[in-house]
């Protein structure tokens, strides 16, 4: 377990939502970059060997987001060339590369989320809150992942019994695509059955019910919390300053390089930096008590 990962699910929750909360507004040339170096690094530390095949995933999705946009916008005034009457402008190519970069990385957000903010924390926070809300949220937020895991399991029983969808003529790859599914079907319809008979089974739409949970709220988590929501209210304040405003049309606008600028800067990158920082500061403690022994 990652030592992020141990801290009290309000911290966590509180985290993720300033984290994709403010990179999906943010189109600033300096905040976009600090965005997704966060990203990318917190998905090193939380999930490195996953993080590496996703790239596979990331690079095609953000060259095609990228592209789309000079395509379909022609504004700006620094003109590359001229396709079909239409113009293609540097101001059209670098909105797409920032569109791109802001997806990728909440993208980026998104996946380390499902690795720290399991099932059970979710409903911690909001069972009390909307039990049958918080239980459709946290099912939905694990179908996707279960039904690749099963997707995977099965292409690899068939490809065992000949059934390869990628080998072949036509016909067998339709036939074992078929298959697949079909069987893919089956098996989530069985599980819905199953997860309902254990719900039931279990006492689930009881009345005065009670849960168990292991979370307790400690200093550190308070801590962490107030340094979470201080700087949230500061990127906020710089928001309403407009030292987050870029404009890309017609023309480029400037970057703010000042004390005060900076200053927010630097609060956007500790803000996004505090997982990582955990993250440092237990590895080097841990070496410290091995060294130690």
């Amino acid at each position: 377990m990652k030592a992020f990962e141990t801290f009290h699910p309000i911290v966590l929750f509180a985290f993720f939502v300033a984290a994709v909360g403010l990179s999906m507004f943010f189109m600033h040339p300096v905040y976009l970059a600090i965005t997704f170096f966060s990203a990318i690094s917190l998905n090193i530390a939380l999930r490195r060997q996953l993080f590496f095949k996703d790239w596979k995933l990331y690079v095609p999705l953000f060259f095609l987001m990228a592209i789309i946009n000079p395509l379909i916008s022609h504004n700006g005034q620094l003109v590359l060339l001229y396709i079909n009457g239409n113009a293609l402008t540097v101001e059209a190519i670098m909105y797409g590369l920032a569109i791109a970069t802001m997806i990728v990385a909440v993208m980026l957000w998104f996946s380390c989320y499902n690795v720290v903010m399991t099932s059970d924390k979710f409903i911690y926070l909001f069972g009390k809150v909307s039990p049958a809300l918080s239980l459709t949220l946290s099912i939905s937020l694990r179908l996707v992942p279960r039904f690749r895991h099963q997707l995977t399991q099965i292409i690899q029983a068939q490809k065992v019994i000949g059934m390869d969808y990628t080998a072949g003529s036509l016909w067998h790859r339709i036939k074992c695509i078929v298959r697949i599914l079909s069987i893919l079907i089956t098996w989530a319809l069985e599980n819905a059955i199953d997860t309902a008979d254990s719900m039931k089974a279990r006492g689930y739409g009881v009345k005065k019910r009670t849960a168990f949970s292991l979370f307790i709220f400690e200093r550190r988590d308070g801590i962490a919390l107030t340094i979470i929501m201080l700087l949230f209210v500061t990127n906020l304040a710089a928001s309403f300053l407009g030292t987050t405003t870029f404009y890309f049309y017609p023309t480029f606008g400037t970057i703010k390089w000042d004390i005060d600028s900076l200053l927010f800067y630097s609060s956007y990158f500790l803000l996004l930096s505090i997982p990582l920082a955990i993250e440092i500061r237990e590895a080097f403690k841990w070496r410290s008590l091995k060294s130690t022994m």
